[in-house]
């Protein structure tokens, strides 16, 4: 009886699995073509919420085609827009952006800049006008504004959040220690409001990105700086005051802007998922010699790359590793290109990492190694572009953040609140260093600070060497303070402004590869095949993808960044494990 129960069951667990697999099947034929492009087309390029580097494998989005969107799909779309003569023009709508960064945005905004030399005209629509938004639609021919949409256009404002009061309430204890002046992640949790090394620098940094806001918008709008610094002074603004201040060109619903488009002639609005799926080779994109692009995103720990549900997309060092070894060893590969979207992580994984790149530049001086920087390249994310020959960072880019920090949280006077309480039996002088119970000894600080000083100088001597410069002068740039990418570049940590486009040219030019010539980017990681997805996801491999997924449906933005910081990134780490990374809150 058993028996024929068990095969009644694997059989039912047959036919479910063949009933799956024909399904996807029919799913891939109907939906896994490329689609028809009209002629005299207009794209609709809907552009927002939280743009990420490498977007996660799914099965659905493998079978359409279409991945949750990336900075990169967002530019490639304008570069075959460029080239296809059946897109006659673009329709851009920024439709809400959830990272407080900028330099995302940015790299944008330089793609709907070069696809207008191709003398096709973008017109932005914005259903919300935010300051990002707008400013991404002033890249554009025309903007129009929805007439219940006020355009919230105010300037630049930082938040910092201090805990201090919080763990003093609950008997908690940041014992937690840096090296550097403005190394202000420890902040968060040991002050109870800005130092004035951390106000400086976060002021600094307001007015840095603030003119290039304005810089931006006057370009856009053609209008002087002083203009609209002015202009700025009076908002945020109901949608008649902003035609009014020539910040827009008309106030219109969607339906109004495709008639005015249009002007009685025929046009096709294409969708942005569909055009997602046409590929680069069918425009003549894509082919030539090959570089290979290697995406380091998320924060830096030892081990495998994956997905943390409360802290995002972890960068792991023996995946990255791996996937630099392959670029090495692949010799059809002429260039490489390290693309980083890091606020750092661990020291000895950010160094182990370094180390391989190190080894990949020294092996093949006529293979040359680029970085292009992201949102962020700071701390643990500097460090791992110090071996390249070029680093190019959009001017926004937060980067430098040359420091290191340590520590522990005594979270002994929380137990006590609780009534409970904790004893240790040990063996060894410093075997209770990482003791949850009390703060460091006079003598387990001062083993703490000589491990955090050995590495910090190790660091500066780094970028010395790397940046052609003294320790001496790298000190004074370091001591853990962020920079904006264009504040790097005229201190001398950055080389080159610009997004990934930018970054790909100069590794052409220095693989004397002709500038007028299309490359072939070799992503690394790899787009897995539908069996590697089928067999993740029947293997129960994705949980951590779908367990993110299950937050971002069920909690809100607000919310899993309360949870965020509350469990904060040291889970992520080994006890006592010294961090290169960048201050936990940064909202704007």
């Amino acid at each position: 009886m058993a028996r024929r129960g068990f095969a009644l069951l694997f059989t039912l667990l047959g036919i479910a699995f063949f009933i799956s697999i024909v399904g996807f099947a029919a799913l891939y034929l109907m939906v896994g073509r490329e689609p028809a492009v009209p002629s005299n087309s207009t794209l609709v390029l809907r552009v927002g919420g939280s743009l990420a580097e490498v977007a996660p494998n799914d099965v659905i989005g493998y079978l359409r085609g279409v991945r949750t969107p990336t900075v990169r799909a967002v530019v490639d779309n304008l570069r075959k827009a460029k080239v296809d003569a059946r897109v006659r023009s673009v329709l851009l709508k920024p439709t809400g952006f959830e990272s407080p960064f900028w330099a995302k945005v940015q790299e944008i905004r330089d793609a709907v800049l070069d696809f207008r030399k191709s003398g096709k005209p973008v017109y932005a629509y914005l259903e919300y006008g935010g300051d990002r938004e707008y400013y991404l639609a002033t890249a554009a021919d025309k903007v129009f504004l929805m007439p219940s949409t006020p355009l919230d256009l105010v300037g630049v404002a930082t938040y910092e959040l201090f805990l201090r009061g919080t763990l003093d309430k609950i008997g908690a204890v940041a014992d937690l220690h840096r090296i550097g002046d403005y190394k202000t992640a420890v902040n968060t949790f040991k002050e109870k409001g800005y130092t004035a090394a951390h106000k400086e620098m976060d002021e600094s940094m307001n007015r840095d990105l603030y003119a290039q806001i304005v810089r931006g918008i006057a370009d856009g709008r053609k209008k002087n700086e002083a203009d609209i610094r002015k202009v700025i002074d009076d908002g945020p603004f109901l949608p008649e005051d902003a035609l009014r201040a020539g910040l827009v060109d008309d106030v219109a619903y969607e339906d109004q802007v495709g008639d005015k488009l249009r002007a009685g002639e025929p046009r096709r609005h294409l969708d942005t998922d569909d055009y997602s799926r046409v590929s680069l080779a069918s425009v003549g994109l894509n082919k030539g010699p090959r570089i290979a692009i290697i995406y380091a995103t998320g924060t830096i720990t030892s081990g495998k790359s994956g997905y943390d549900p409360v802290n995002g997309v972890v960068a792991g060092s023996d995946t990255l590793i791996e996937y630099i070894r392959q670029a090495r060893r692949d010799s059809s590969v002429r260039a490489i290109v390290l693309r980083v979207d890091s606020p750092g992580g661990s020291a000895t994984a950010s160094d182990a990492i370094w180390r391989e790149l190190t080894i990949t530049k020294n092996e093949r001086s006529d293979r040359p190694l680029v970085v292009s920087m992201s949102d962020l390249a700071a701390s643990g994310g500097y460090y791992i572009a110090m071996p390249a020959q070029v680093i190019v960072a959009q001017p926004s880019t937060l980067t430098g953040s040359i420091g290191i920090f340590g520590g522990k949280f005594v979270t002994g006077g929380v137990y006590e609140k609780l009534g409970a309480h904790i004893e240790a039996t040990s063996v060894g002088k410093h075997a209770e260093i990482n003791s949850p119970a009390r703060p460091y000894s006079p003598d387990e600080l001062k083993k703490l600070q000589e491990q955090l000083q050995a590495f910090y100088d190790g660091f500066v001597e780094k970028v010395a060497d790397s940046r052609h410069s003294t320790p001496e002068k790298i000190d004074a740039l370091a001591q853990g303070r962020v920079w904006t990418g264009q504040q790097a570049k005229q201190n001398g940590l950055v080389d080159e402004l610009g997004g990934l486009d930018r970054a790909v040219a100069v590794a052409k030019q220095r693989a004397k590869i002709a500038a007028d010539s299309d490359v072939e980017l070799v992503v690394f990681p790899p787009r897995k095949s539908l069996y590697e997805l089928l067999s993740e996801q029947y293997s129960g491999t994705s949980d951590s993808v779908a367990v993110g997924a299950w937050l971002n449906a069920n909690l809100s933005a607000g919310e899993i960044e309360a949870l965020r910081i509350m469990r904060g990134p040291f889970a992520m780490f080994r006890r006592g494990e010294a961090l290169a990374l960048m201050p936990f809150t940064f909202l704007r």
